[in-house]
């Protein structure tokens, strides 16, 4: 009796298992081919938008490490720019307007870049640091002009030379990393417009990347 009563749970279940087994090759065996091919279709259509998807994340990353050497760069370069402002700021008492446009330029340069280093994709940004840096290096070559006539003036080594060293060495390296940042984001502006990966990009919201 007990014997029957705990074969009873087995038996329902393989019972079960042998109709879902059944039911499921009813509905293999009710597709049609068009369904068939539809289902082909789709998969591959599927995994196709997976492999775009993809490849536009790298590629998006790509673009925003290439952004980090620039960021780097930049931030060396705002740091002479301060200790060339606090070096100056006895000896161009007479000049004060061009420190404080300097000052300000500096600024506003140093928000862009970080506006830019959240998001390096975004056009907005990258315009916005555009701007900056037009008047940033108006303002720099101002200040640079007079620190260099002052030192030509005195004749000897001045407090500010290193300031000015490193502000110029970082001016002639940023043509370098912008360029390299610009390379990435026109391989991902490539991909974005190829066929049919466009196609991807409009339904996951990709857009094109600014430029520096």
């Amino acid at each position: 009796m007990n014997g029957n009563a705990a074969s009873a749970p087995g038996f329902a279940a393989s019972s079960g298992l042998a109709g879902g087994f059944e039911r499921l090759l009813d509905l293999v065996a009710s597709i049609t081919r068009g369904d068939w091919i539809a289902i082909a279709i789709a998969a591959v259509l599927f995994f196709w938008a997976l492999g775009a998807y993809n490849r536009l994340v790298a590629l998006r990353r790509a673009v925003a490490e290439a952004w980090a050497p620039a960021a780097d760069v930049l931030r060396r370069r705002h740091e002479a720019v301060r200790a060339l402002l606090a070096a100056l700021q006895q000896p161009l008492t007479a000049e004060q307007s061009a420190l404080d446009a300097l000052q300000q330029a500096l600024a506003a340069g140093e928000a862009a870049t970080e506006a830019l280093s959240a998001r390096p994709l975004l056009r907005e940004c990258a315009a916005a640091w555009m701007a900056a840096e037009a008047t940033f290096n108006a303002a720099a070559a101002r200040v640079t002009a007079l620190a260099g006539a002052a030192v030509n003036d005195d004749g000897e080594v001045t407090d500010w030379s290193a300031a000015l060293a490193a502000l110029g060495e970082a001016q002639g390296r940023l043509p370098f990393v912008r360029q390299f940042f610009n390379d990435a984001a026109g391989s991902y502006d490539e991909a974005l417009a190829l066929f049919p990966t466009s196609l991807a990009a409009r339904v996951f919201g990709f857009g094109p990347a600014g430029r520096v």
